[in-house]
């Protein structure tokens, strides 16, 4: 995970400081936001112009998935508020992939551990993008930008057992897919998810 956390973060970092967000602006993102997927998104929609409110709306509705993730794992945490305050900053797709333990439960253990280290290689491989991306050049002439959707692909596959979770995963693929062409940058993401959730409805 750690490699491909800092190649996206490198790729990331690149994109922030060429959209006129500046040096220290992306890599604050990265340590207070810690989130690709939201950062990527608010970087994009500057990129094509869009104002700040927009950028900022897009990050937060990508985010909006870890208020349910959250919600059902809050029993894993123990300890004071400020402990559990601390150890659910780290709660990431990646960690909360890799902690999982089947039939809803994850291991607390696993999820802090790889969470504390993919919040180093995030925030040093966004500085690195910021001040070395000159040296660097394209992010996708060195494939980084093919790191993360391949470490994601990954977890799926670690994850996906059922046919219904294998029928949600391929429905949200096929969404993102042909919405990812003309959508505006997060809207892929976020349908995706709805049809995810949708397809793995409880009845």
């Amino acid at each position: 995970m750690a490699p491909a956390s800092a190649s996206f973060g490198i790729a990331y970092g690149i994109l922030a400081s060429t959209v006129g967000m500046g040096s220290l602006a992306p890599i604050v993102m990265s340590a207070t936001t810690f989130a690709g997927s939201a950062q990527f998104a608010a970087a994009s929609v500057l990129d094509d112009g869009g104002s700040v409110v927009a950028a900022v709306v897009a990050a937060v509705l990508l985010n909006a998935r870890y208020l349910a993730i959250s919600v059902s794992i809050a029993g894993a945490f123990e300890g004071s508020r400020l402990r559990r305050l601390f150890e659910s900053q780290l709660i990431v797709d990646e960690s909360w992939a890799v902690a999982q333990r089947g039939g809803g439960r994850i291991d607390r253990r696993i999820l802090v551990a790889a969470g504390l280290l993919l919040y180093p290689c995030w925030v040093g491989a966004t500085a690195l993008g910021v001040f070395g991306g000159g040296l660097l050049g394209n992010p996708e002439r060195l494939g980084l930008d093919a790191a993360f959707p391949a470490l994601f692909l990954a977890l799926l596959v670690s994850v996906v057992k059922t046919r219904r979770e294998i029928a949600a995963a391929l429905a949200g693929g096929a969404v993102a897919l042909v919405l990812l062409p003309f959508a505006r940058p997060g809207v892929p993401v976020i349908a995706a998810s709805a049809v995810c959730l949708a397809g793995l409805w409880k009845r």
